[in-house]
């Protein structure tokens, strides 16, 4: 597969794909009018099969047996359901969705009215014994040719926030310069649609010149969140983004990336130290897949990051031109190189069908088509992200902060009456605060002993930071000069291995020439960027465009922190290449020093 996302990065690859199969798919999974002809059971058990053959094994959270009905339970069943209903939201993390009105075996049986009504009420006090909300997310009659109308509905009981621990997804948004990302987001977190000339996005923008050229060259992080019964929280209502936290149950962080060829060292090291858990590619639909839409499609599937596309400025556009522009991305993404199955939503039934089977089906691509000045279908984009599950189930993120600390640098700050501020994840083990950890490796490969004085996510104040969460801590009057991007924070007992040389089984995917040894490269593998060069091809003399090889890198600066299989990107003007770390070449154990002050210093 890695071979096929070469043309994906090759310039004006791809346009053709005419001769691409198209995959059925019902995107209401079964939701809607049901026939009791055989024949249209027959294909929906073909059509089945034909998707489990061609899906892939998942990690994601095992699926949940749905619940037929639940009418005045006894107090035993009740307490046994509510057991249940609080063992569902652990391994969603908070979250889950019932069925009702529907048998295990997925057959869609329905309910009446009364027997609706009831089953509501019945899980409306179970989600209050476990301190949740439930939302009915959607509700369809089943067709049975009988008089008495059948409902089957589909609920999401969410868990009332406590103590700061709301679900939190990020999502990195991708897409040509341009394309309407800055005022899609500004839409969305500041609640107002956009005048048509910009303003929207002016709340997102960190620099002058962004302001007055209109484009994003830096990293900047917005938040949406939604609350416990999935109604929108953002700075319409709320002043602060503390106040957003206090009220939200689930948190979206956008993670807004530059969309100009000059900037793309910044989007990649975007993509590869902030971990997203999602990607949004924003197209926008008068100008279809042009400059770095494609290059940024072919980033998100080599660093093997779910995508969904939203498309923008329909109301720019006819009718036809946006249908063009959709059928467009379809063939794209039909194309060996991604194997993806297009599913354009085209209402909330179908916004809330894209969530759960995107979560699922790594293979599946929601497209969603929105205008952001008249708001056309931005409640379908609201509706997915409300229902959009998390990819790690509640033993994953245990099995995390069980490991020991530790927390990758990304951003350095200095703040009045603070001291010295670094931002970043935390990628394994828990952190708090007071707590002692070494911070490296330095140019000559050393580590440094810190405290970490306070800690704050989304700018309120946290006490305890756990794994795949983002924050920054305050680490006082530490010497911000021993501190650069791509150093990690660790516990002092992980005895961390820090390298100059490593080896990468490695996929080139576009170079004009030959790559051969002598050759110069950016590396970028997690929260590290650091320029490298190619001591040794291992089999080979040279490689072309699509072949394969193992390749020692040497850096050229300083030591860095790696870890073997870590994914890995590279790059020099028109050349990239993906692979993943094989093998390190400790330079030393390092040797933990004494903190440095900044004040000593000024003694």
């Amino acid at each position: 597969m890695e071979t096929r996302i070469s043309e994906l990065f090759a310039p004006g690859s791809g346009q053709n794909g005419s001769g691409s199969q198209e995959v059925g798919f019902n995107p209401l999974n079964g939701f809607g009018a049901l026939s009791k002809k055989a024949s249209g059971a027959k294909n929906n058990k073909r059509a089945k099969a034909r998707t489990t053959r061609h899906s892939k094994p998942s990690h994601y959270p095992p699926y949940l047996p749905p619940e037929l009905k639940l009418i005045n339970p006894t107090q035993y069943r009740f307490e046994h359901l509510a057991t249940q209903m609080k063992w569902r939201l652990q391994e969603g993390r908070g979250e889950a969705v019932y069925q009702i009105g529907v048998e295990d075996n997925g057959m869609l049986v329905g309910l009446s009215e009364e027997d609706m009504r009831t089953s509501l009420e019945t899980l409306h006090r179970m989600a209050e014994k476990v301190g949740a909300d439930i939302t009915v997310l959607r509700e369809c009659e089943v067709d049975y040719d009988s008089d008495d109308p059948r409902k089957i509905a589909e609920v999401l009981i969410r868990k009332v926030p406590d103590d700061q621990q709301f679900l939190d997804l990020r999502v990195a948004v991708l897409g040509n310069v341009d394309s309407g990302k800055s005022t899609l987001l500004g839409v969305l977190t500041q609640g107002e649609l956009d005048n048509g000339r910009g303003r929207a996005r002016l709340n997102l923008f960190r620099h002058l010149h962004e302001i007055q050229t209109g484009r994003t060259s830096s990293i900047s992080f917005e938040i949406l969140g939604f609350n416990s019964k999935g109604e929108v929280v953002n700075y319409s209502e709320s002043r602060t983004a503390e106040q957003i936290c206090e009220s939200a149950s689930k948190m979206i962080t956008f993670i807004d990336l530059a969309g100009h060829h000059k900037y793309l060292k910044t989007t990649i090291f975007g993509l590869t130290t902030y971990c997203p858990d999602f990607a949004m590619l924003v197209v926008s639909a008068n100008t279809g897949i042009v400059g770095t839409t494609r290059e940024h499609l072919g980033l998100a599937m080599a660093l093997k990051v779910p995508i969904f596309i939203v498309v923008t400025k329909v109301d720019l556009c006819t009718r036809a031109t946006v249908e063009r522009t959709v059928r467009q991305l379809e063939r794209v993404l039909k194309q060996p190189g991604c194997n993806k199955v297009p599913l354009v939503v085209g209402g909330p039934d179908d916004a809330v069908a894209a969530a759960q089977q995107f979560a699922q089906t790594p293979n599946i691509t929601p497209i969603f088509t929105l205008s952001n000045v008249s708001g056309e279908s931005l409640e379908h984009l609201k509706v997915f992200f409300n229902i959009l599950p998390p990819l790690s189930n509640s033993k994953e993120q245990e099995e995390l902060m069980q490991q020991l600390t530790e927390f990758q640098v990304d951003e350095i700050y200095t703040v009045p009456e603070v001291g010295t501020v670094v931002g970043g994840t935390l990628y394994s083990g828990i952190c708090r605060e007071g707590e002692q950890l070494v911070v490296g490796p330095t140019d000559s490969g050393q580590f440094h002993k810190l405290t970490v004085e306070s800690i704050q996510r989304n700018r309120s104040g946290c006490r305890v930071l756990r794994a795949g969460q983002a924050a920054t801590l305050a680490l006082g009057g530490f010497d911000r000069a021993l501190l650069r991007k791509g150093m990690v924070m660790v516990s002092p007992e992980m005895d961390p291995t820090i390298c100059w040389q490593f080896e990468a089984e490695i996929v080139l995917l576009f170079h004009a020439k030959t790559f051969h040894k002598g050759f110069q490269v950016t590396v970028h593998v997690g929260n590290v960027r650091q320029t490298a060069t190619v001591v040794a091809v291992h089999g080979k003399e040279e490689l072309r465009t699509g072949e394969k090889a193992v390749v020692r890198f040497k850096f050229i600066k300083h030591p860095e922190y790696l870890k073997v299989g870590a994914k890995l990107l590279f790059r020099e003007g028109v050349t990239k290449g993906i692979g993943h770390v094989t093998k390190l070449q400790p330079a030393s154990h390092y040797h933990p020093t004494p903190p440095s002050h900044s004040e000593d210093d000024e003694a």
